[in-house]
């Protein structure tokens, strides 16, 4: 008695294509991808794009783990009492307290454009490569530029 072709021949499955019917000649080597070392990922250069997503990343990071802690306790003690006013007054004036300010304006800024930026993709304007690098230039200028602003009112220069 002959023997029954299996379900997986193409010869049972009636007026179904082979797999890969219309090709002719060897397969061409997939490439593969593998995860990234260390040394390479150091030498691995992101799209400026890329690097404004990662900006737009730590910047909320920073801003969610030490700019609303620290500005409520400049809150707290800002409006706990008087002497506690003047060692506010003195951490914000001092280099190291300006300095942090200054991390957190640029934080707040740079979070603040990325995030109009990121609205504006959102409503498939300036998806493609160029517009989109380029507008990726212009939020890393804005955020340098309103820091720089604030930082030459901190420092008294303004």
């Amino acid at each position: 008695m002959p023997e029954a072709p299996s379900p997986s021949t193409p010869s049972s499955r009636e007026g179904a294509a082979a797999p890969f019917a219309g090709r002719s000649g060897p397969r061409r080597a997939r490439p593969q991808y593998r995860n990234l070392e260390l040394g390479q990922l150091m030498s691995y250069r992101l799209p400026v794009a890329g690097v404004v997503s990662i900006l737009h990343r730590i910047s909320g990071a920073l801003l969610f783990l030490v700019g609303i802690p620290f500005t409520l306790y400049l809150f707290q003690q800002s409006l706990r009492s008087e002497i506690s006013f003047d060692r506010y007054r003195a951490l914000v004036g001092s280099i190291p307290g300006k300095l942090i300010l200054l991390i957190l304006i640029w934080s707040l800024a740079h979070h603040l454009v990325a995030g109009i930026r990121y609205l504006i993709l959102d409503l498939h304007i300036g998806i493609e490569k160029a517009p989109s690098a380029l507008t990726a230039r212009i939020v890393l200028g804005l955020a340098l530029l309103i820091t720089a602003v604030f930082a030459l009112r901190l420092f008294g220069v303004l």
